[in-house]
């Protein structure tokens, strides 16, 4: 076993929004990042992405719909659909890849 301190890493990494894969769980990737205020582009993928935020909150656009995330909740964000992150978003993110 082994402690993570998802907050130190994300603060260690030299730009935001550029993930660190911390674990693996057996086929679930664990990654984590720093936002800063920046959008993001929508994207899609192919999986299953859990989105959890440790500190801070994320804006989500999901389908037309805002969705705010805050720390300690997670976002499921489904396999096939197009997801962004909005300006305003800020801390620490861990994203868990199924």
């Amino acid at each position: 076993m082994a402690l993570v301190d998802f907050e130190s890493l994300a603060a260690s990494l030299p730009t935001a929004w550029t993930s660190s894969i911390t674990g693996q769980v057996g086929p679930a990737r664990i990654k984590v990042l720093r936002m800063d205020d920046q959008a993001y582009e929508e994207e899609t993928h192919d999986y299953n992405e859990g989105l959890l935020v440790i500190n801070g909150k994320m804006l989500l656009e999901v389908l037309g719909e805002e969705v705010v995330v805050t720390t300690g909740q997670m976002y499921l964000a489904f396999a096939g659909v197009p997801h962004s992150v909005l300006p305003g978003s800020y801390g620490t993110l861990v994203i868990i890849d199924m």
